[in-house]
């Protein structure tokens, strides 16, 4: 089966809609991510990874990119405004921490 192979272009649009929807905006569901909640929180290496295990968990298709591939860290802008930005095996996915995705 050929061409059922998604590129990576695909798969940042996935984590795009996921960044998008709210946690638990599914009926029964938890997928999902409530950006905001990362806002006025010590940034430390646990957030981080909690932050990539729900991403993985929402997200399967993620699993099968090698270990270590999936990555997340924040770039402050300023001395007000950080940048969450999600490295998925070289694809960036960036947002700001108030919503705004790219």
């Amino acid at each position: 089966m050929a061409g059922n192979t998604l590129s990576m272009l695909e798969v940042a649009d996935m984590v795009r809609h996921w960044l998008r929807t709210p946690a638990g905006a599914y009926l029964g569901q938890s997928y999902g991510q409530d950006i905001k909640s990362l806002l006025q929180q010590p940034q430390n290496m646990a957030l981080g990874d909690a932050f990539v295990e729900k991403l993985l968990k929402d997200v399967p298709v993620l699993q099968s990119l090698p270990s270590g591939t999936v990555n997340v860290f924040i770039k402050n802008e300023g001395k007000q405004r950080q940048q969450l930005i999600i490295d998925l095996a070289g694809t960036e996915v960036a947002t700001e921490l108030l919503g705004n995705i790219r």
